[in-house]
């Protein structure tokens, strides 16, 4: 039974039985090790006592660990670049992060459970109005390295020129500093820079929604089948809902069902 916040008292319908197969290959230590990208601040909200990560794609972890019977061990990563190397290291056996398709060679991923806008922020007098204005020869663009929009823009981006730094912080002084045109980000992050730049404007749209998952390393087959479901009943549930709500993570949004 999982809890994702009294009084919504929530449960996720599968299947009752649980094979030993499934979480030998699962969780063939005997304990779950998560994947979590100590980055992304509306996933990861906080700390435990005990010094956990603490929100919602931890406590993801903790109901697929509790559904297999097993404990769950969060193995944190600074950035979700590095979580998604480590899987070649058999580091993880799960992994909660943005659903790219340059991960997807190495890891197989479930339907998004929640998903994050990205989009543009442009400084005051800034001549760039819409999204589509900011692919053309001469916009420096600034975003973090290996971030789910980042790769975005790596696969899309033509005309204009990508500035990568090492973290959000980093981006950001980095648009500052050098005046550069646009600095990429999630809405809620540049909702806050907004804050702090005068005259600074968050363009209208998105130019994607990164596709909050969970991964395992490919070939573990009969897992993400279990993974695939699990995301499509926790939707379907109420339970991401119920986690969003529980931590305040204002910006994310309850990802809809997985195509058929």
């Amino acid at each position: 039974m999982l809890h994702p916040r009294p009084p919504h008292q929530t449960r996720i319908a599968m299947s009752p039985a649980v094979s030993p197969e499934l979480v030998a290959e699962l969780a063939p230590t005997g304990t779950l090790r998560a994947a979590i990208n100590l980055s992304n601040f509306l996933l990861v909200t906080g700390r435990t006592p005990a010094g956990d990560p603490e929100g919602v794609s931890p406590s993801m972890a903790k109901a697929i660990a509790d559904r297999l019977g097993v404990p769950v061990a969060y193995v944190p990563y600074p950035r979700p670049g590095e979580l998604a190397d480590a899987v070649a290291d058999g580091a993880w056996d799960i992994g909660l992060i943005g659903a790219e398709p340059q991960r997807a060679e190495k890891i197989a991923f479930t339907a998004a459970y929640c998903e994050i806008e990205a989009t543009y922020l442009v400084p005051a007098g800034s001549p760039i109005r819409v999204l589509a204005d900011v692919d053309r020869p001469g916009v420096r663009i600034a975003s973090t390295a290996r971030a789910a929009y980042d790769l975005w823009l790596e696969r899309n981006i033509r005309h204009a020129t990508v500035i990568r730094t090492e973290s959000l912080d980093d981006a950001c002084a980095r648009f500052l500093a050098d005046r550069l045109d646009v600095l990429a980000g999630l809405r809620p992050r540049l909702l806050a820079d907004l804050r702090r730049i005068p005259g600074a404007r968050i363009l209208d749209g998105r130019f994607m929604a990164v596709q909050q998952a969970i991964g395992t390393p490919r070939g573990r087959t009969a897992g993400a089948r279990f993974l695939a479901e699990f995301v499509e009943q926790a939707k379907a549930s109420g339970f991401v809902a119920g986690l969003i709500e529980r931590f305040g993570a204002d910006g994310l949004s309850v990802a809809p069902p997985a195509a058929a």
